[in-house]
Formats: structure tokens, C-alpha cells, sequence
């Protein structure tokens, strides 16, 4: 199955990634290989076997009930904070500025030029 370069462009934006023209060409290809593989797993007879949540039977997830509790309080969560700002944790910038990163808007609102 062939993926074209438009649809890759539109799935990158969906998925807020800056890709430039080499990455849209080789993530069309590695998209494309990656289709095909499914489309061979597809032509396999799986009619007796049965669905499956977890390749391991004996594995069972633990539930218990909801039961609604009080919450922490702003002063008792950041009662033990190294450090705060109003209601707020406050931590070390992570991100470089200068790395390029373009920050994109909420979902919904457009991007100006695009």
C-alpha cells in the first residue's frame, strides 16, 4: 500500500510534528513497508483462533470499587514542594528555547499560513 507524501503531511500535523521534505519522504516509505506488512498478517486464516486481550491468559487485572475521598487541599499538596508559585508546583524549565521547538495552539485552531 502506498502512502503519499500529502497524507503523511496531514497526519504530522494531526500529530503536531514539524516534518521537512527528507522526513516526509522516508516516513511515506517506512508507512508504506509497515502497510504492506499488515496487509500480509490480513491474508492469514484466523478463524479458529480466538480474541485475545493479553498473550497471557493467566494475567488478570485487580479491580476494585470507586469510593469517592477528599481530595488534598492546595496547602497540604504543596506543603512539601521545593517549590511553589501561587497554587502551583513550580519546576525547572525543561525545554530549551533556543532548540527550535515550535510550540503549536490547541487543537482546532489553525496554524497561520497553513
Amino acid at each position: 500500500m502506498q502512502i503519499d507524501k500529502k497524507t503523511v503531511t496531514k497526519v504530522a500535523f494531526l500529530s503536531r510534528l514539524e516534518l521537512d521534505e527528507k522526513e516526509s519522504k522516508l516516513y511515506s516509505t517506512q508507512l508504506a513497508a509497515i502497510l504492506s506488512y499488515i496487509d500480509k498478517l490480513n491474508e492469514v486464516d484466523t478463524k479458529s483462533v480466538l480474541p485475545t486481550s493479553h498473550v497471557l491468559p493467566t494475567l488478570k487485572n485487580v479491580f476494585r470499587k470507586d469510593s469517592l475521598k477528599s481530595s488534598l487541599s492546595a496547602v497540604d499538596a504543596l506543603s512539601n514542594a521545593p517549590s511553589k508559585e501561587g497554587d502551583f508546583f513550580k519546576v525547572p524549565q525543561v525545554i530549551d528555547p533556543s532548540a527550535g521547538l515550535r510550540v503549536y495552539p490547541e487543537p482546532g485552531r489553525r496554524i497561520e499560513g497553513k
